[in-house]
């Protein structure tokens, strides 16, 4: 079981956390208000476990929210990795804390396979155990990991 001071890559941070929001903003989910503000929050509601990499390379969030959508679980609503650990490595060691704070057994995702310049689309999730479950009518993949 891993604990918060337990954990080899991510430390955890508050919502309006400034390297957060900078990795956040270089995003392709980051949201743009037409009239140009810049909130400092990057989480929506619900309740949420907001982490950083010890380097500050990397950004990751679970939301535990209603989904419109009726996906079912806790949702992986940004990761950004911009440091040398593998992508996979720090999606594991997420699963593994979100599993301890939450019993939820389900954890999901979307990612957007033409926003990103992998030619396997969500290929670190899947190298974590993730596995492909669905495509939303936006042609957003869905990637889901089921304890």
């Amino acid at each position: 079981m891993l604990t918060m001071t337990g954990t080899k890559y991510w430390i955890p941070i508050k919502d309006a956390d400034d390297r957060a929001r900078a990795l956040y903003h270089r995003h392709y989910s980051c949201y743009h208000y037409a009239d140009g503000r810049k909130p400092l929050k990057i989480i929506g509601p619900g309740e949420y476990m907001l982490m950083l990499t010890q380097d500050c390379k990397a950004v990751w969030a679970w939301r535990k929210f209603i989904d419109g959508s009726g996906q079912k679980g806790i949702n992986n609503s940004i990761f950004r990795n911009e440091g040398e650990t593998l992508s996979s490595l720090l999606i594991k060691e997420a699963d593994e804390m979100a599993w301890d704070r939450w019993p939820e057994p389900r954890h999901y995702t979307y990612v957007d396979p033409k926003k990103i310049r992998s030619s396997n689309p969500g290929y670190c999730y899947i190298q974590a155990g993730w596995k492909k479950c669905g495509v939303t009518g936006k042609g957003l993949i869905i990637l889901e990991i089921v304890k």
